[in-house]
């Protein structure tokens, strides 16, 4: 139990490290930029989100809640043994399961917003199910078989989208608006943050964190799925069925990635599936807030409001007249460190424990 507290500690302590590590590099970057509006710029960059008082705040909500899925989706995976690089795919797979039943099921009413997230939480399980049947029963890479099943999930919806003509706006090529009864209530936000986009997604996306964090850490078939994460073969061994598990995780990671996207496209903000060959980019930053919060949901809920955070006040560096792409150097540089500090925390532990094997093997 104190080993596990020193852990946790010890990977809490190197990702505030990364974050002052990353910080520090966009001053730096300011500096090299624009030295007089430096100082004021990186200070924006630290408070910009309050700017505008409660509505900043509820802005930094609304970027947050995809990304937080996003996150505990490959966190989830990666404590059960798997890296699923394939949120992207299953990010929009499901944000396009969520677009077509917010247009097409119009006729369900009160219930229409609940059923289209339900859509796309189905559509990214179904989409994380392939490359878990791959890797459990033909050991096939998973992060090979996720790559292609991004690419696989974005040109399908780019030729669904297009081709099918009630949900194709062919004027500004992208889908056309969900339906007003398909849009996420505010759930009451809208008092607490007035004139933000933030709704009931992220009252969602923390109900989903808790979920997930009482699955793996309160429950025997969480305790399983870790099992199996940590060896595969002694899993076996003590009777689990590693292939099944490997195939649930999958399909778990994808159904949160899919929520995220339905939870994104149902906001209500004008946000669309844009028909271009590109993934969205919010499935890529939930690797980097997975990293930054240790794969732990809780963890992964901060890193998430930490990464909105920045990206909220960063809008506003362009009154000093910088780029906002310096968002996201200072990210890639605290993800790098977080990296690189998990790296270094994973060999501390091989030393510790092949010094522990041979003093054990000295005594026998």
């Amino acid at each position: 139990m104190k080993t596990n507290k020193n852990r946790n500690y010890v990977g809490a302590l190197s990702s505030v490290f990364a974050i002052i590590i990353g910080l520090l590099v966009g001053l730096v970057v300011l500096l090299l930029c624009n030295p007089s509006q430096a100082l004021p710029g990186f200070f924006t960059i630290l408070t910009g989100a309050f700017t505008h008082g409660m509505r900043g705040v509820g802005q930094v909500f609304y970027y947050a809640t995809p990304i937080i899925l996003t996150g505990l989706s490959v966190g989830f995976a990666f404590k059960t043994g798997v890296f699923n690089i394939g949120t992207p795919g299953q990010f929009l797979i499901g944000g396009f399961g969520a677009v077509y039943a917010g247009i097409m099921w119009e006729q369900l009413g009160p219930a229409h917003w609940a059923a289209a997230l339900l859509a796309s939480i189905v559509l990214g399980a179904l989409w994380g199910l392939v490359p878990g049947i791959l890797k459990a029963y033909f050991n096939v890479n998973v992060v090979i078989s996720c790559i292609m099943m991004n690419y696989i999930g974005l040109y399908l919806v780019n030729w669904t989208v297009r081709s099918y003509k009630p949900l194709f706006n062919t004027l500004r090529n992208e889908s056309k608006n969900v339906a007003a009864t398909a849009v996420i209530p505010k759930m009451g936000l809208d008092k607490i943050f007035p004139g933000s986009s933030v709704n009931g997604g992220i009252l969602i996306a923390i109900v989903v964190v808790i979920f997930i964090y009482v699955l793996l850490n309160k429950t025997a078939f969480g305790y399983e799925l870790k099992a199996v994460g940590y060896n595969q073969d002694a899993g076996k061994y003590a009777g689990i069925n590693e292939k099944r598990n490997v195939v649930v995780s999958m399909m778990i990671a994808g159904a949160i990635a899919g929520l995220a996207g339905g939870l994104l496209y149902l906001a209500g903000t004008g946000k669309h599936i844009e028909v271009k060959d590109v993934l969205g980019s919010e499935g890529f930053t939930g690797i980097s807030v997975a990293l930054l919060g240790l794969s732990h949901p809780i963890g992964v809920l901060f890193s998430g409001l930490f990464i909105a955070y920045l990206t909220a006040g960063g809008f506003y560096l362009q009154l000093f007249e910088f780029s906002t792409e310096i968002i996201d150097i200072i990210v890639a540089v605290i993800i790098y460190f977080s990296a690189f500090a998990l790296i270094v925390k994973t060999l501390l532990a091989k030393i510790k424990q092949n010094k522990a094997g041979k003093e054990g093997g000295d005594e026998a």
